[in-house]
């Protein structure tokens, strides 16, 4: 998953577009209904919408090539997380999605060479 013919991670100029594909089949594949992708606001972008039964998901996708810099999750700091619960409740103010809760979370996609990309799902971050 994620990984050209040649078994070789995206090349950089693509790698957060393929983090993103791989989260929406993680998702999907996990019973979540997509609901759009790269929303934008003036306050910024959110780059999964879903929902998880009646619950509105705000997903933040982070790709990877190595470990170098740490796990992908990580790279999802307190005010980042402050940020998109910012933007989770101005995306629920515009939009009737029927939702009764409302959760942050943070996909960690670690792309390997010749081996199956590694998909880390944190639930509920900054709750």
């Amino acid at each position: 998953m994620g990984l050209d013919a040649a078994g070789a991670p995206p090349p950089r100029s693509t790698l957060g577009r393929a983090g993103e594909d791989l989260a929406v089949r993680w998702l999907v594949e996990h019973g979540m209904h997509v609901v759009e992708r790269n929303w934008r606001c003036e306050h910024g972008e959110i780059d999964i919408v879903a929902l998880d039964g009646a619950c509105l998901v705000i997903c933040e996708v982070k790709a990877r090539r190595s470990l170098a810099f740490g796990e992908p999750v990580e790279a999802v700091t307190h005010a980042k997380a402050a940020r998109l619960r910012r933007l989770a409740a101005q995306y629920a103010r515009t939009h009737d999605t029927g939702a009764a809760d409302v959760r942050v979370d943070v996909i960690g996609i670690l792309f390997r060479a010749n081996r199956p990309s590694l998909v880390r799902h944190v639930q509920g971050v900054g709750s």
